[in-house]
Formats: C-alpha cells, structure tokens, sequence
C-alpha cells in the first residue's frame, strides 16, 4: 500500500456545547498520533473544556499533525489551511477562535507551518502536548504579533510522568492504543522520527499497568501497544528484554483483555524470549507487525538497519513453528539510493522466503535532514513506481494463498461495524486501519467478540458466517 495518514475527527469525549468552553480536535497520520489526542483529550475534558465535532462550535481548534512523508505534511498543512479559513473572530462564547498545530510536522516544519497557515494561534511540539490546557490559558492571555511556539525537546509535564485514566478512549469498537515508550534510538539512515521525537524513553511500568486496567474496565477487549519500537522497551534503563517482562505484567493485571496486539516491532531487538512469552499467554495473540524496510542486506546496510537476514530468517521460523497459525505483517521501502535490480530481485526472493501474511510498500521518500536525503544513485520516480507496483502485484497470490488457508477455519472475530445485512470484523489476524477485515454475512453486535466460520477468501480479506448457523449446500 502507499503512504496514507488517517483522518480521526475528533476523539472521544463529545458532549453538547453548554457553558464550559469547548475544543475540536483532528487527529491525522499514526496509532501515536491517536493516543496523544485522547491524552490531550482527558486533560482537556478534566480542564472542564466539552468536545464537539463541528468545528464552529469549538472555542479551540487543534489539529494533531503527521509530519513523517511529504504526502503527511500536505495533507496536515491542507486540514489546517481548511479550519483556518472557517475560524471565527467571534466564536461559540463570543470569544476569537483559537487555532493550534500539534504533533509531529508542528515540531518538525514550525516556521513553514506558520509561513503557510494563516491565522494560526500556536504551535505544540510532540513532547509537549501534555501541556495543552496551560497552553491554552497562554494564548487567552497573552497578545502577540504572531503564533505562539512551544516546540521544547521535553514539555513541561513530560509524557513519562504522566499516567492517563484512559475514560475517554472511544470504545465504540472495543480496542483502544496503549504507547509504552515514545522516541526512537535506531539509526536509520532514512528516518527523521528522532529528530523531532528524541531518543528512546520508555514510560514507566506502573503507568502502562494502571492505564491497562482503566481500559479493561471500560470495557475494552483488544489492546494495542505501539510505540517508535515496542521492542526496545526498556533499553534506555538497561532493560535488554523489557517487552516480554512487561507482556506478563499485563496479561496478569488485565486479565480480561481477550486481545494484546504487538506493532512496530524492530528486528534487531526481537528475541526467543518475547516469542516464549507470547506462546505461553493465549491472549497475546500471535500476531506481530516487524518493519523490515527491505530484504536485501546490502540495501540495509545503507539503511543503517539490521543486515544479517539469516539470522532474521531463524528469528521467523522460531516463532512460526512456537505458535500455530502465526501471523507476521512488514512494511518495505522501493527505490531507496542505490537500490539495484539485483537487490530489488533479492527483496522479492526474501519475500517468496518469508511468505508474509501481511504487507505494506512505500517508494522511498527523500527526507531533508536524514543521511539518505544526500546518498547517491538516487532512483527516478518512474522506476521507484514500477517497482512497488511489481512488489505489490507480487505479494499479492502470496496473501490469497495465507487466506485461503483460513477457508473452513472457525474464528473469533471483533465486530467493528454492520449494517445492510453484513458486518465489518476483525480476527486476530488484521490489526485495525491497516488490515484486510472479515466480512459477515450477518449483522452482528458491534464491539462484541464472536465465532465465526469462514467461508471465502480474497486477496485482502476474509467472508465468513456466524459459526452457529447451519451452511446451506447449493
């Protein structure tokens, strides 16, 4: 798939506009992303600010910014150019409206944002959103000739100090986020995460713990942990294999989430011991989504990235063989400098190896500021395109085939919508927003669990029926 960021307006928390005043927040690009608007959500909900999800309602206007790829940035300077031409001098209490960049391209892009937006009140950094609501107060307050930049390398309130309730996550679908650290300490040649994000920092445990059982008692029945790199969980306090500790304490503090998911996985830092782990605890279901970026080892070795693919190839084949019906998801990049047809030919024959259950593409995307921007042997666009295509159209029979094989199978399915006689739903196999779905014939409760049996298969998804109806032979 190409680079896409997500558009999630607003987060949880809407009540009717009354007294109080009240905010509109959009949240585009990452599952990070998510989880710093709900943050900034429950401290503007206890702040006695209300959400409303038309924007001219709101006395605050914010928008959580992606700033990875160009395609994120266009996309997030276009949804502010948008509020910014709705904003009011007079808004719902009389007041101006406020308009305010958080997130990501915020940090990274603050004076080109500015120059491009105008009417903008302010711009919040990634490690500051924790300050929302004195920010807020500041911009009331102050008068100035421009927006106002809080862009520091740590917020006032750092997001390791910060414990969440979690009461406002959206459990309309029964699955909610859970960040375990923030930043990224890899070298990747071709990444900007830790310029704008900063090094590794992992969130204590106790807060992780806390926010976990806040969650299963909303009702909340998958968890998903993200973070920069959920392996290196830990490492910053010395920590090697921190994720697997951490996978226990969770399964033993919440023991009603039927689902824990495991994203953003690095290859160099996954070990025998979180496969263990998982293979022991049901409910961490064998899924994990590992960002390989290529196949190749001379590629990666100019990626700055794990190199050594044998010793990958084990890592895989272990946690294959230590839990039935494993499934493995990655994500590469085409037409990185100096990408040969040879070493592409090698991408494809790792892939043909590995036989991946899910996979996501990208043509490389030269960033300002990273090692890769100024590498040589650059590869035109036209040949970047041609080679996703064919990676894609390759990939493909392999995922028909992974699918095919559920054909028959019964499985326990997330209903995530239904309407029109069918429902929208998930296995363990598809991580939300990025994923193929399981399509009932049925419509079912949403945000409930049920088995399925299934019936069909595509390239990308699955059909099935409810598993306690009869199948009718034809």
């Amino acid at each position: 798939m190409k680079h896409k960021t997500t558009r999630r307006s607003p987060v949880s928390g809407l009540r009717s506009p009354q007294a109080d005043p009240t905010f509109y927040l959009l949240t585009l690009g990452c599952p990070k992303n998510t989880f710093d608007s709900e943050g900034m959500s429950e401290m503007l909900l206890q702040a006695s600010y209300n959400g409303v999800a038309d924007p001219n309602q709101a006395d605050v206007l914010i928008v959580n910014t992606c700033g990875f790829l160009q395609a994120a940035k266009d996309e997030s300077i276009g949804a502010l150019q948008e509020l910014a031409a709705i904003k009011k001098k007079n808004g719902a209490k009389g007041r101006p409206q406020l308009l305010i960049a958080a997130g990501c391209m915020a940090q990274r892009f603050g004076s080109e944002v500015t120059r491009q937006v105008k009417g903008l009140d302010g711009l919040i950094g990634t490690r500051a959103w924790t300050d929302i609501v004195p920010f807020i107060q500041k911009l009331r307050a102050e008068k100035r000739p421009g927006p106002l930049y809080h862009l520091p390398e740590t917020g006032d309130t750092p997001i390791e100090t910060v414990a969440l309730n979690r009461q406002q996550v959206d459990v309309g679908r029964a699955s909610a986020y859970l960040k375990i650290s923030d930043g990224c300490s890899a070298p990747c040649a071709f990444c900007t995460i830790p310029s704008f994000k900063g090094l590794n920092r992992s969130r204590p445990q106790e807060h992780i713990l806390t926010e976990a059982r806040h969650l299963a008692a909303a009702g909340v029945q998958e968890i998903i942990l993200i973070a920069q790199d959920t392996t290196a969980y830990g490492r910053d306090w010395g920590e090697l294999d921190g994720l697997p500790l951490l996978l226990e304490q969770l399964v033993a503090v919440a023991p009603d989430i039927k689902w824990w998911r495991l994203m953003y996985a690095y290859p160099g830092h996954a070990s025998d011991r979180l496969v263990e782990v998982m293979a022991a605890h049901p409910q961490i279901i064998p899924y994990i989504d590992m960002p390989l970026q290529h196949g190749h080892p001379d590629t990666l070795k100019r990626m700055r990235r794990p190199h050594n693919v044998e010793k990958l190839l084990r890592w895989i084949e272990t946690y294959r063989r230590s839990m039935p019906g494993a499934v493995l998801r990655t994500t590469f990049i085409v037409g990185y400098p100096g990408e040969t047809e040879a070493e592409f030919q090698g991408l494809l024959d790792f892939m043909e190896a590995v036989r991946f259950d899910r996979v996501g593409a990208f043509t490389f995307s030269p960033e300002p500021g990273t090692p890769a921007f100024d590498l040589p042997d650059q590869i035109d666009d036209d040949t970047q395109q041609e080679r996703w295509e064919r990676l894609m159209a390759f990939q493909q029979p392999i995922s028909l085939e992974r699918n095919q094989q559920m054909v028959g199978q019964k499985l326990e399915v997330l209903v995530d919508g239904a309407g029109d006689g069918v429902s929208i739903t998930r296995s363990y196999r598809d991580a939300p927003e990025i994923d193929g779905y399981v399509v009932v014939e049925k419509e079912l409760p949403i945000g409930q669990m049920v088995p399925v049996l299934v019936t069909g298969a595509m390239e990308y998804d699955l059909v099935a029926m409810p598993a306690n109806e009869p199948i009718l032979v034809m």
